[in-house]
């Protein structure tokens, strides 16, 4: 499990546009990177249009937004031009970052035990080090707890 200092897991992902972003082109500034189970569910729009609302404020604090799930690329450029999203969905199909980033977990629902994206947002200081990380995200208020963390 990582932890508040740690240095973050590098990667390189594709993103819904069709480019690939790497960590490591984001030094200097901070990351909101935050782990989300599925594009197009209830509280994944309601959490995405919650950071998207928010996004001059992170801009203003020397901040990117970077949304992460298991989704393909197409499904995310589906769910960003649906809903105006500005910054950027990353894929992870393989699910290499979710594991790294220690979210890819075994859930629970009505009694059946499966895989899955436990919500969780990082805050990645400019150094590429973990300064916050927000575990077990309830979505309301969240951007505004992240905003309240840059």
């Amino acid at each position: 499990m990582l932890k508040i200092g740690d240095k973050a897991p590098q990667f390189t992902l594709p993103t819904g546009d069709g480019k690939t972003l790497a960590l490591k082109d984001l030094k200097g500034k901070k990351v909101v990177l935050y782990f989300y189970p599925k594009d197009n569910t209830s509280g994944c729009t309601k959490e995405a249009c919650s950071f998207q609302e928010n996004t001059s404020t992170v801009k203003k604090r020397n901040a990117i937004v970077l949304g992460v799930s298991a989704d393909s690329a197409s499904s995310h450029a589906k769910f960003a031009a649906k809903y105006d999203l500005t910054f950027s969905l990353l894929s992870d199909e393989k699910k290499e970052v979710l594991k790294a980033y220690g979210v890819w977990k075994e859930k629970s629902m009505y009694g059946r035990k499966y895989m899955g994206i436990e919500r969780t947002t990082y805050i990645i200081d400019k150094d590429g080090k973990i300064a916050q990380i927000f575990s077990k995200v309830k979505v309301d208020g969240h951007a505004e707890e992240v905003l309240a963390a840059l």
